[in-house]
């Protein structure tokens, strides 16, 4: 039978309207892109509207195969003589189920980045190949239902039952359940899915379906098949649950993964392509600030100095070589020089003699010509009052006694008594 018989004569003939329908509503009054640097950066752009689609997908995709299924039985074609395998039944009666349920998908990656006049990338194609993966999966695991289950009543069971399984575990515990659920997050700008975070979505759904697949193997013995669809679902699913048990309510994603433009060396300054019509502007207050305080003898100029922006909502810590600064949000606020100065000053603690840490910083925004960006931003303003008179002190000294003096402060910053 042809694709287009098929599609014309199965549930898809009245279900592909209204599941349309109900996509193009989910896209347009759901999920948008929050983060204002994201509009344009693909992975973020296609993981918004998914987010609230994914288990319209997987409803779909698992309501539509019971009824296929259900009609196949009913229809007496398993107890007719075989000419043609399970399996490829099985296949000609999903594929139309499977590509309605990939409407889902596909209709709001392509509108998002349309609209967004982004190309695909990569890695921005990752969440939709796993929901299509797992709409694969859901169509196996409802057609099995189908085979077992009145096809009029379990369908809409079976739809409801999936869609809030999926939708809910955002806001359940442990927080392993969203994440072999096959409900991602969405994405901030720089950010990326990892194979790793994939992983348990794809495993979790994947072994129930291949568990259930296996029950149709050419196997005599009912025993061997039951063991071995146990031995696949139960590996899938255990190790899809290992991999995920530990990980906060947070997916374990990539960061800085946006483009990036570089300017100078030593340092070099880079800033995502986004945002780079500012990078002439920011290297100049860049090596101006760490002029004036390698002048003070404080500090060994880095290699590198990179832009945060596309790190996420995750945090890189600096390294004496690389500096890690909010570029972007600085030559914003027009504080370039004053957010270098910030970064320069590393205390080698957690948790510093606030007293001490306010002078420091108050001396070296004094050397850079930034004290009164830092009066101005500070929480502590006593604490600056009283780091005032010490610091003016010190300024007048020669660059090698305040180098000493600096790093005394930093030392004895972090010998607190508690």
């Amino acid at each position: 039978m042809r694709l287009r018989t098929r599609l014309f004569a199965g549930s898809v003939r009245w279900a592909a309207p209204v599941v349309l329908l109900l996509t193009l509503f989910y896209f347009y009054a759901g999920s948008t892109v929050q983060d204002p640097y994201a509009v344009e950066y693909a992975p973020a752009v296609v993981a918004a509207p998914l987010m609230t689609l994914y288990a319209l997908a997987y409803a779909v995709a698992a309501a539509l195969a019971v009824w296929e299924s259900g009609r196949l039985r009913a229809a007496g074609v398993w107890d007719m003589a075989p000419t043609r395998s399970r399996y490829r039944v099985a296949g000609d009666a999903l594929l139309p189920v499977i590509l309605c349920a990939w409407l889902v998908v596909v209709v709001p990656t392509v509108l998002s980045l349309v609209s967004a006049g982004t190309l695909p990338t990569p890695d921005s194609l990752l969440l939709p190949g796993m929901a299509m993966l797992l709409c694969v999966a859901h169509a196996v695991i409802g057609f099995a239902i189908g085979l077992r289950a009145p096809h009029v009543v379990a369908t809409p069971i079976v739809a409801v039952v999936v869609w809030v399984a999926v939708a809910f575990t955002r806001a359940v515990d442990p927080a392993w359940a969203r994440h072999i659920s096959g409900q991602y997050t969405d994405l901030m700008f720089g950010e990326a899915p990892s194979l790793l975070s994939l992983a348990p979505h794809v495993l979790f759904g994947g072994a129930v379906a291949a568990g259930l697949a296996v029950m149709w193997l050419p196997v005599r013995q009912r025993l061997v098949r039951v063991v071995l669809a146990l031995a696949v679902a139960g590996t899938g699913t255990t190790s899809a649950v290992v991999i995920a048990d530990d990980w906060a309510h947070d997916t374990p994603l990539l960061s800085g993964q946006a483009p990036v433009e570089c300017l100078g060396t030593r340092p070099k300054v880079c800033m995502p392509a986004i945002t780079a019509r500012d990078l002439p502007g920011v290297r100049e207050d860049v090596v101006s600030a760490l002029g004036d305080l390698a002048r003070a003898k404080v500090v060994t100029p880095p290699e590198t100095v990179v832009d945060r922006l596309g790190d996420g909502r995750g945090s890189r810590s600096s390294t004496a070589a690389n500096w890690r600064v909010d570029l972007t949000a600085a030559a914003r606020d027009d504080a370039v020089k004053y957010a270098v100065t910030l970064a320069a000053v590393r205390l080698p603690c957690d948790d510093p003699d606030p007293a001490r840490a306010y002078a420091v910083r108050l001396w070296a925004s004094s050397v850079t010509g930034q004290a009164e960006a830092f009066r101005s931003t500070a929480e502590n303003r006593s604490l600056v009052s009283r780091a005032e008179p010490e610091v003016r002190t010190v300024l007048t000294k020669s660059p090698d006694r305040q180098a000493v003096w600096y790093e005394q402060q930093v030392s004895d910053a972090c010998r607190r008594v508690n």
